[in-house]
């Protein structure tokens, strides 16, 4: 072997395995995807629900009124009531909020802090008490509906369990 491979075989190397590098990053590479074809016009996106008028698209809120219903030819809504066994009771040890499905620790404090202590309470909201502790959750807002808050604590209210697992699960 000459001598100068035995004294410069390391710098050899090293250029080989940057010129091996070199070539990898700087050559481009063929695209094996196929070309899109951009000349093709493209159609235009269809409402989802062509039925709502185009004013009334973007709009949230609907009309549940029982007039509102009556006049597009609908049942109107069903009015939900407190069960009569969940009487509410402003006085008494606070229950376990953290039973029902949803509610931690965080939520029970904040709802300490609304004065919601009891599944009786719960279970006698109405929509409008719903609304109202919901906006005032924050970041929790919209859990009541989402998790059936009012559902949960009814039947944890009367006791009822077996009801309560079967709907929601096993008690936390």
């Amino acid at each position: 072997m000459p001598d100068w491979l035995n004294q410069y075989w390391i710098v050899i190397v090293i250029a080989a395995a940057l010129g091996v590098l070199a070539v990898v990053f700087l050559v481009p590479r063929r695209d094996t995807r196929p070309p899109i074809d951009n000349a093709a016009p493209r159609k235009p996106l269809e409402p989802r629900r062509p039925d709502i008028a185009p004013a009334r698209r973007n709009e949230f809120a609907r009309d549940t009124s029982p007039e509102a219903a009556e006049a597009q030819g609908q049942m109107p809504p069903p009015v939900v009531t407190a069960p009569p066994t969940a009487k509410v009771r402003d006085v008494g040890p606070a229950d376990n909020l953290s039973r029902m499905k949803g509610i931690g620790p965080k939520l029970v404090t904040r709802l300490g802090e609304l004065g919601v202590t009891r599944f009786e309470q719960i279970a006698a909201w109405t929509d409008a008490d719903i609304d109202r502790i919901d906006a005032s959750l924050g970041t929790f807002n919209g859990r009541i509906r989402r998790d059936d808050w009012v559902e949960q604590s009814r039947l944890l209210a009367i006791g009822d369990t077996a009801g309560f697992e079967a709907k929601f699960g096993a008690l936390g």
